[in-house]
C-alpha cells in the first residue's frame, strides 16, 4: 500500500496536536490543524536532556509542519525544563531541515550521533553537515548539563521572571509561546512550540497525569484544535519519521470516523538491559497478548505513543459521528450553549472550539497569541469545578492508570482502537533500570488497575449498561484484577516452608501416581512459556528472568498495589503517583561480566520478598538439621515434593539471597532484613502451632 498517497488526499484535515507528559513536572502536546502531543516530567527524575530528544524527534517528523503543534504540559513548573526547551527551539532550526534534507532514520539526536555515518559517505556536503550538526547538538548538552547544576538555569528576567520565587505546587499558570510556525511551507519548517504549567493550588486536587492532560486538550483545542492529538511520555522519542502518516491512514475516512477512536503504538525500549532482568521489556506481552485483544475492539490505551481523535475525548459517541456536521453539537449531538458551558466549562472560547472539533470544522484559529487570555482561563486548578471533565469529558479521573480508565470509557461507548506495529518501531523509551525502580512501576499500575475494577468504571458496568464487547470484558476483568493474584501467589508462595516447617504435606508423594498431575502441570507450563519467549526471538535466561521478577512482584509490588486500594476504600489513606526514574544509560551501571544486578534500597517493599525468603531458608536449615525428617513413602509428613518446591521458591528469589550478603544499592538494607527476620520468627512460631 502506497501509505503517503492514501493520505495525500486528506492533507487538508489530516492535522495532529502532540503531546508529552512529563510524570510530576512536564509534558508536551502537539496541536493545530495539525497532530497534537504531550508529555509529562520531573527534571530530576526525568532529565532535561531527554524531553529535549523526544521533542527533537517529534518536531523533525516527515509530515508538514503547518499542521503540527507542540505542547509541553510541565506540572513541575520548572524554569530548567523552559530554559532547555528555549534552546532546544533554536537547536531545531537547524536540526529539522538536516533531518528532512538527508531523510534520516532516527530523529533523536542522542541516538542518531551514536553512529558515525559520515566514514561510509562520499557525500562531502553530508559529511560537514553532519559535523556540525554533531557540534551543535553537544554545544545544546553542555548548556543544559551546566544550567542544571545552578539553583537557576539563567537569570529570572525577561521570559523567566514568572518563574521567580515559584512553589512546585503552588503557582499560577504558566504558558510561553516559545515557537510559532506562521503557516510557511517547506521542509525548513518547525512546528509550533507551546510551553505549559497549569496553575497549582495546594487545597485542589490536581489529577496527576490525567489533570494535566485534559489541560493540555483545552489549552490545544483554544490554539489550534486539531482533530488529532498524539500523547507521548518524555522518554519516547519518535523512531519511525513516517509514523503521523500512517496514524492518518488508519484514522482518516469514512469507516475509520465512525469505528476507530485512537490508534495506540506497542510500548518498545531502547538499549534494555541483556535478557530482560527486571521483565519490564513487556516484548512477549506485546506480541501475544496485544495482536490477541486487536482482533476484538482493540488494544487499551496505554498512556503514551496514542493517537486519538479529539471529538473522541470530548465524549462523543459513535451513534452520533455522523451527525456532528450538522447539529450544534457535543457528547448527544444535541446541546445548545448553555448546555455546552455546562459540560465544558465556563469559556466561550473553548465551547466554541469545542463545537468546530465536533463538527469537524477547521481553520479555527490562526494566531497563537490570539488565545492567550482564554487559555489561561482553562488551564486554572478550578475550571473543572461544576462540568464534566474527569468523568464524561477528557481523561477520565479516578485511577492512577488514568491511562486504561479513560481507554475502558472510550471502549464502552463501542469505539474501536487499533494496534499498528512498524517496523521499525514507532516510539522508543528506556524501561527503569533498578529493582527500586521496576517495583515501583509495578506498583503503581497495580494499584490503578485495580482502582478500575473496584471502582465506579467498572468493566462490569461497562458491559450490562455500555457497548463493551463480551470477549473485551474478559480481558479487562483479567488485566484489571493482575493486583489481586498476589494473595494467592504469596498463600501458596508460603505452603512449602508452612509444610516442611509444620511436617505437613500438600502434595503427593513420589511413590504416589497421584504425583504426575502436578508435575505434568508444572512441566507443560513452563515449556509453554518458554516456547513463547523463543518464538520472540528472546533467550532461556529472559525468560527466567521474567518467571522470576513476576514471582518476585506478585508478592512484593502487587501486594502492595492491593494494600493500597482496600486503604483508599476504607478512607484510611489515599494512593500516591509514584514517579519512576528515567535514565538513558542501558545497565545504570549495575551491569557486571553481562549480568545485572538486582538492587534494593529501604522501601518496605522488599520486605515481603525477604520474609518470604529468610522462611524458606529457616525451613530448609531445619530439614537439613533433622529437626524435621524427610518421608519418601506414602504417608504422614513432608514429602520431596514440598522440599522441591521450598528450593524452586529460593530459586526465584536469588538475587534477596544474594542481597543478604551485600553492602551498598546491591544489598537489602539492615533495617529490611530486621523487619523481615521479625516477620519470619511470627510466621515459624505460628507453624509450630501444628507440630504434631
Amino acid at each position: 500500500m502506497d501509505l503517503s498517497g492514501s493520505l495525500l488526499s486528506y492533507a487538508s484535515h489530516g492535522s495532529l496536536s502532540i503531546g508529552f507528559s512529563l510524570s510530576a513536572a512536564n509534558g508536551i502536546l502537539w496541536n493545530s490543524k495539525r497532530i497534537q502531543k504531550t508529555l509529562n516530567r520531573d527534571p530530576v527524575l526525568e532529565p532535561p536532556i531527554i524531553t529535549v530528544n523526544t521533542v527533537l524527534s517529534l518536531l523533525a517528523v516527515d509530515y508538514p509542519a503547518d499542521k503540527l503543534a507542540c505542547y509541553l504540559s510541565d506540572d513541575g513548573c520548572s524554569p530548567l525544563t523552559f530554559y532547555s526547551l528555549v534552546e532546544a527551539s533554536k537547536f531545531a532550526k537547524l536540526w529539522v531541515p538536516f533531518c528532512k534534507k538527508y531523510k534520516s532514520q532516527v530523529r533523536a539526536p542522542f541516538r542518531y550521533f551514536l553512529d558515525d555515518p559520515i566514514s561510509s559517505s562520499a557525500n562531502s556536503e553530508f559529511k560537514q553537515d553532519w559535523k556540525k550538526m554533531k557540534a551543535e547538538y553537544e554545544h545544546l548538552s553542555l548548556k543544559i548539563e551546566e544550567a542544571g547544576r545552578k539553583s537557576a538555569p539563567c537569570n529570572l528576567t525577561g521570559e523567566f521572571a514568572v518563574f521567580f520565587k515559584v512553589e512546585r505546587s503552588n503557582h499560577p499558570t504558566i504558558i510561553k509561546i516559545i515557537r510559532e510556525n506562521k503557516q510557511s511551507f517547506g521542509d525548513d519548517d518547525v512546528p509550533h512550540l507551546v510551553y505549559i504549567s497549569r496553575e497549582k493550588r495546594p487545597k485542589h486536587p490536581h489529577h496527576f497525569k490525567a489533570g494535566a492532560m485534559n489541560v493540555l486538550s483545552r489549552v490545544s483545542g483554544l490554539m489550534t484544535n486539531a482533530p488529532f492529538m498524539l500523547n507521548v511520555d518524555c522518554d519516547m522519542f519518535v523512531n519511525n519519521p513516517q509514523v503521523v502518516r500512517q496514524a492518518m491512514c488508519q484514522l482518516l475516512g469514512s469507516d475509520s470516523e465512525r469505528e476507530i477512536a485512537f490508534v495506540q503504538y506497542p510500548q518498545c525500549f531502547y538499549d534494555g538491559p541483556k535478557d530482560d532482568p527486571y521483565g519490564n521489556q513487556l516484548k512477549v506481552l506485546v506480541e501475544y497478548l496485544g495482536r490477541g485483544i486487536a482482533g476484538l475492539q482493540g488494544p487499551c490505551y496505554d498512556g503514551t505513543g496514542c493517537f486519538h481523535r479529539r471529538k473522541v475525548i470530548y465524549g462523543l459517541w459513535p451513534d452520533n459521528a455522523e451527525n456532528q456536521g450538522r447539529n450544534h453539537t457535543s457528547i448527544n449531538g444535541k446541546l445548545d450553549d448553555y448546555e455546552l458551558l455546562k459540560e465544558y466549562g465556563k469559556s466561550k472560547e473553548f465551547s466554541e472550539s469545542v463545537t468546530y472539533a465536533l463538527k469537524g470544522k477547521k481553520d479555527f484559529r490562526n494566531n497563537l497569541s490570539d488565545s492567550l487570555e482564554a487559555a489561561f482561563h482553562v488551564a486554572g486548578c478550578g475550571y473543572e469545578f461544576g462540568n464534566s471533565w474527569g468523568t464524561k469529558v477528557g481523561w477520565i479521573y479516578g485511577s492512577m492508570t488514568e491511562d486504561v480508565l479513560t481507554g475502558l470509557t472510550i471502549h464502552k461507548k463501542g469505539w474501536k482502537s487499533t494496534f499498528p506495529m512498524p517496523d521499525p518501531p514507532a516510539f522508543l523509551g528506556c524501561a527503569p533500570s533498578g529493582g527500586p525502580a521496576a517495583m515501583t512501576q509495578q506498583k503503581r499500575w497495580s494499584t490503578g488497575l485495580l482502582e478500575i475494577l473496584v471502582g465506579k468504571n467498572s468493566p462490569i458496568f461497562a458491559t450490562l449498561t455500555g457497548k463493551l464487547q463480551f470477549r473485551m470484558f474478559l480481558f479487562y476483568i483479567w488485566f484489571l484484577s493482575w493486583s489481586i493474584s498476589s494473595i494467592p501467589e504469596l498463600c501458596y508462595a508460603s505452603l512449602p516452608a508452612y509444610c516442611i516447617i509444620a511436617n505437613l504435606h500438600f502434595l503427593p508423594k513420589v511413590q504416589d501416581p497421584a504425583i504426575l498431575i502436578p508435575v505434568a502441570i508444572f512441566v507443560i507450563y513452563n515449556l509453554l512459556t518458554l516456547r513463547e519467549y523463543f518464538k520472540t526471538g528472546m533467550s532461556i535466561r529472559a525468560w527466567w528472568n521474567n518467571m522470576r521478577i513476576g514471582r518476585i512482584s506478585a508478592t512484593s509490588a502487587y501486594l502492595f498495589g492491593v494494600l493500597s486500594v482496600v486503604l483508599k476504600l476504607l478512607r484510611l489513606s489515599d494512593t500516591v503517583f509514584e514517579v519512576t526514574q528515567k535514565d538513558q544509560s542501558n545497565s545504570d551501571g549495575d551491569e557486571t561480566n553481562g549480568t545485572i544486578k538486582f538492587t534494593f534500597d529501604e522501601s518496605p517493599i522488599f520486605v515481603p520478598g525477604t520474609t518470604l525468603l529468610l522462611v524458606h531458608l529457616t525451613a530448609l536449615l531445619a530439614l537439613s538439621l533433622g529437626l524435621r525428617p524427610l518421608v519418601l513413602d506414602i504417608g504422614q509428613g513432608v514429602g520431596l515434593g514440598e522440599v522441591l518446591c521450598s528450593l524452586w521458591v529460593v530459586l526465584c528469589f536469588w538475587p534477596f539471597l544474594k542481597g543478604l550478603f551485600k553492602r551498598g544499592k546491591y544489598g537489602i538494607p539492615s533495617s529490611t532484613i530486621f523487619k523481615s527476620t521479625s516477620f519470619a520468627l511470627v510466621f515459624v512460631y505460628l507453624c509450630r502451632t501444628s507440630w504434631g
